[in-house]
This record gives C-alpha cells, sequence and structure tokens, in this order.
C-alpha cells in the first residue's frame, strides 16, 4: 500500500498554476489572461497554452520578471 502521508512526485508543473505560486497572477483567472493575451514567455517564446508543463530549467518571463524553474517541490 503507498504510503499517503506523501503527495506523489511530479515531474512537471502547469504554466497557470506556476504563475500563482511565483506570484505573477493573483488568481487562475488572471494568469488565464495573462497566458491568453500573448504576455508570457517560456524559454524565449510566446506561450499561449495555460496548461503547458514546465520543467527543470524553463524560463518563464512576465513583463520585466524572469522566472527559472529550479525545484518542483513544494
Amino acid at each position: 500500500m503507498p504510503d499517503e502521508s506523501k503527495p506523489p512526485s511530479t515531474d512537471h508543473v502547469r504554466l497557470d498554476h506556476f504563475l500563482k505560486l511565483c506570484g505573477a497572477a493573483d488568481t487562475g483567472g488572471q494568469a488565464k489572461m495573462m497566458i491568453q493575451a500573448g504576455d508570457v514567455f517560456v524559454n524565449g517564446e510566446v506561450e499561449t497554452r495555460r496548461r503547458k508543463k514546465l520543467i527543470m530549467g524553463d524560463v518563464v518571463f512576465v513583463g520585466d520578471d524572469e522566472f527559472v524553474i529550479e525545484s518542483l517541490d513544494d
């Protein structure tokens, strides 16, 4: 039986969730609007998929802010 006290590990985080985690967006709705407007870049490319899976090493730009995915642990 799996240990239920530990959440399952993951190798990615969704872009919309990441924008909330890093404080670039206050809500999921705001994150969605930012992504759809073309205001978010991942690894130098405009990203319009809010469910884009980010992995370690990805670089996210929102305005003048740069975020590097360094750890996927909570």
